[in-house]
């Protein structure tokens, strides 16, 4: 007996219309982010967004908390939780902003710095190696199609 919603034969299945073919990649991309963020967890301790504050803040020692949410694309509430973390683990560090007491800087500890390295594994080493084979016009064109769906995601004034 034929059930009349039979799965549809491979060929077909992967051809489900330009939005949901794209946002089956978007969701590939997605669980292996999840994935590897978790395997770094395991292996070096760190998830995959602790890492990213590790490197920017690697790349701009004195950095603010509110600049750092920025440049993540974070609510700074988001971003408090994992800075919290880390300086709990020793990795970062707040001090004092001389200009203005209310504001932190942020800076890696020397444990910080042991793992503001490339390292296999790593999202970020990932990302390098599918990138060192995309020519630079398809590179600067999903940079633009990515940026163009984060914007879409992004809370309207009617949603809110």
């Amino acid at each position: 007996m034929r059930s009349s919603h039979a799965a549809p034969p491979a060929e077909k299945a992967s051809r489900l219309g330009e939005v949901l073919d794209f946002m089956k990649l978007l969701w590939a991309v997605d669980h292996g982010l999840q994935s590897t963020s978790k395997r770094m967890e395991a292996k070096m301790g760190v998830t995959g967004p602790q890492r990213l504050v590790i490197r920017i803040v690697g790349r701009y020692p004195g950095i603010s908390a509110g600049q750092l949410a920025e440049i993540m694309q974070l609510h700074p509430s988001t971003l408090t939780g994992v800075l919290k973390r880390l300086q709990e683990r020793g990795i970062i560090e707040r001090r004092a902003d001389p200009k203005d007491g209310r504001r932190a800087l942020l800076g890696l500890t020397p444990r910080g710095r042991e793992l503001d390295s490339l390292r296999t594994g790593t999202v970020e080493a990932a990302v390098r190696q599918a990138l060192k084979a995309m020519p630079r016009r398809k590179l600067e064109a999903a940079q633009d199609v990515l940026a163009a769906v984060a914007g879409a995601l992004q809370p309207q004034p009617a949603d809110e």
